[in-house]
């Protein structure tokens, strides 16, 4: 159930008015795969983008698959945070970056390069026109990162805090 609700409110914050490309699905993929199991990690971004690409609508099925898999890419950054080295909220902000380039790398590819000659100058060119969505990529992954990973911890200490004042001798 609480999949379902997850999945619903990600999918509804995409028609809340923002700027371009500040979406929740790549930041979900991240979170999902620090704490569940891979197959909800996988199952909840794809779920979420599909259920809202249902109201907004869908593209191309080529462009589809290059958008779908670089969300998915965030659940490599999540398997990466779930590892117990290093600083967990360096490997997030780490995750949430490295997951809006590589977004921005393989989608921009996939929509503009068809659009320009079939040469590094056409890349370039492709590249450069993809830029203003760049923006929106970082701070919407960074943003929902925060909230999601922010919003755990905060509930998770306050159960622990909780559960220390029923069960004093704990």
């Amino acid at each position: 159930m609480i999949y379902l609700f997850i999945v619903l409110v990600a999918a509804a914050s995409r028609f809340v008015p923002h700027i371009p490309n500040f979406a929740p699905i790549t930041a979900l993929a991240i979170f999902s795969a620090a704490y569940l199991p891979k197959k909800q990690a996988i199952v909840i971004p794809l779920a979420a983008r599909f259920v809202s690409d249902l109201f907004i609508g869908f593209f191309a099925w080529q462009l589809m698959l290059a958008v779908y898999a670089s969300h998915l890419l965030g659940v490599l950054f999540g398997l990466w945070i779930k590892q117990e080295k290093g600083s967990r909220w360096l490997k997030i902000f780490a995750s949430s970056v490295g997951a809006s380039l590589l977004f921005f790398a393989i989608t921009n590819f996939a929509f503009l390069y068809v659009q320009y000659p079939h040469n590094f100058s056409g890349i370039v060119q492709a590249y450069v026109a993809g830029m203003p969505f760049l923006k929106g990529t970082v701070l919407g992954d960074l943003t929902y990162s925060v909230v999601l990973f922010g919003a755990y911890a905060l509930a998770k200490n306050w159960a622990a805090q909780r559960s220390l004042t029923k069960n004093p001798s704990l």
